[in-house]
């Protein structure tokens, strides 16, 4: 378990345990985390400049299921893809240009995102039952999204208008998104325990 403690151990939750599965398995979930990603990205509410989508909550929820590491390989991957011009993002967009306009920022995001979430999963922050703490990291990944693409819109057309654009009209996405990603999580760990 190298530097995780025994307790700690114990109390994380990461149900696919793929640090441990072979190669072969964990290269198939990566290909099947990519697919839920891009369903996830066609899922939009067009917005200007950024459309709504539920990339975030597919991003929070890979690396809760997955663990940091290869919950962050599954978003660079559904990347790379998409910089080759599959039709993965948002509205079945593809494309390097996605990767230098207005999303550029929240796409740069996602993989540390997922790293972030997963990293909090496997010190035993999700999956629990404490689902008080499972929502936190899930609100930490979407808060950390918001940030860093607010950030690089605000280079782009200046804070105010990024903060009005693509920011305030995020939050309560990211809100909700945060919570479904919670009970999804909190469904898994129920449907794995053993009956009594």
């Amino acid at each position: 378990m190298n530097n995780l403690s025994a307790a700690t151990a114990r109390s994380a939750f990461v149900p696919l345990r793929l640090r441990d599965r072979p190669l072969a398995l964990r290269a198939a979930v990566v290909a099947l985390g990519t697919l839920f990603l891009a369903a996830s990205s066609w899922v939009e509410v067009p917005m200007v400049p950024v459309p709504m989508t539920m990339q975030t909550f597919a991003v929070t929820l890979i690396g809760a299921l997955y663990g940091w590491r290869l919950g962050a390989i599954t978003v660079l991957a559904w990347m790379g893809e998409a910089v080759v011009g599959l039709p993965v993002l948002a509205g079945g967009a593809g494309g390097l240009a996605h990767f230098a306009g207005p999303t550029a920022g929240y796409l740069f995001a996602f993989p540390i995102a997922a790293a972030m979430v997963g990293w909090l999963a496997e010190r035993g922050w999700t999956g629990n039952g404490n689902l008080l703490r499972s929502f936190v990291a899930m609100l930490l990944g979407n808060a950390f999204i918001l940030v860093m693409g607010g950030a690089w819109l605000a280079a782009m057309i200046g804070v105010n208008d990024a903060i009005t654009y693509g920011v305030t009209p995020f939050i309560l996405g990211g809100i909700v998104k945060s919570a479904l990603a919670t009970a999804s999580v909190e469904a898994t760990r129920r449907a794995g325990k053993p009956k009594a």
